[in-house]
């Protein structure tokens, strides 16, 4: 059976400082606030999103990720995944409607390398949504850095082969590209349940539960560099970039939050179709595979991690 996995669906992330997160988050970037809930947590989207939400923000006083949710085609589908899990020896934990506002139920599980992970098939449609008669290509002018939605998250740990054989066999996601050593072990998979080139990707780390970035889709080059000068205006602190991957070939800014959560701003990537197999690259080419142009990684992609 293909992947009943849509697409990513939201992602909850821990800062230090609310305010000085939606200064980066709402102002520089220019994703829409949705909700300031009690618990403290706000909910934020980009502009051409339909769903409530794409990003949480939940204060705390570690950051770092909290858990990536993918959306599945409808709920037969969550209990579909759900029986998968379980009959791969995987714990499962619901998650009651409500606990994300707009949000169905979920399921709560974690993979090898100690991510959680969602799946759940319901949301709410945003009130200020696109338009879907005689739609403008907006409804409200977008500003900041022009982010049409959350796109995919990398993350590190331990156990790739482990993750990459639980989303291929179990999730029926497939591999778009891969790093490998001489002898065949992976050191990076990226995955994905449609047609873009990842949804989710991981590199090895020798610890667990670690959160590398989460990526932000535009809709241009130009508007890469767009965000590059906005970082500069308001003192974003720069991985690396602009530049290019090889492995998507998607064309690429990494920079970080206040609390020292890496983000990435990107356009551009090929098409993943049923047909389509897997790329393979060396693992003593992986600097030439993540950044193109520079050929080599820098210290700061490799280590640095929440």
């Amino acid at each position: 059976m293909s992947c009943q996995i849509m697409r990513p669906g939201f992602i909850q992330l821990r800062v230090l400082d609310m305010a000085a997160a939606l200064k980066h988050y709402r102002d520089a970037m220019g994703l829409k606030v949705v909700s300031e809930e009690a618990d403290g947590r706000v909910y934020l989207r980009g502009y051409d999103e339909f769903d409530r939400h794409s990003l949480v923000l939940r204060p705390t006083d570690r950051a770092g990720l909290d858990w990536y949710a993918f959306k599945c085609v409808n709920e037969d589908a969550v209990t579909y995944y759900e029986e998968r899990l379980k009959k791969a020896n995987v714990e499962v934990q619901r998650i009651p409607a409500g606990e994300s506002p707009g949000i169905g139920r979920q399921i709560a599980f974690k993979i090898p390398t100690g991510h959680e992970l969602r799946l759940y098939a319901e949301s709410e449609v945003s009130e200020h949504c696109p338009g879907t008669e005689n739609p403008e290509i907006w409804v409200e002018e977008p500003r900041g850095m022009r982010i049409l939605r959350m796109d995919h998250a990398l993350l590190y740990g331990d156990d790739i082969e482990g993750n990459a054989k639980l989303f291929i066999e179990v999730l029926e996601m497939r591999e778009a590209e891969r790093v490998v050593t001489p002898d065949g072990k992976r050191v990076a998979t990226f995955l994905t349940c449609g047609w873009k080139a990842h949804d989710v990707a991981f590199v090895h780390y020798p610890e667990k539960n670690k959160f590398h970035h989460v990526s932000f889709f535009l809709d241009s080059w130009y508007d890469v560099g767009h965000a590059a000068d906005l970082m500069v205006k308001y003192d974003i602190p720069i991985d690396i970039g602009p530049t290019r991957h090889g492995i998507t070939r998607g064309q690429t800014i990494y920079f970080f939050d206040p609390s020292g959560n890496r983000n990435e701003v990107f356009s551009g990537g090929y098409h993943v179709y049923p047909d389509t197999p897997t790329r393979t690259w060396g693992a003593e080419n992986l600097g030439k595979a993540i950044f193109y142009y520079d050929r080599k990684l820098n210290d700061a992609f490799l280590s640095v991690v929440t």
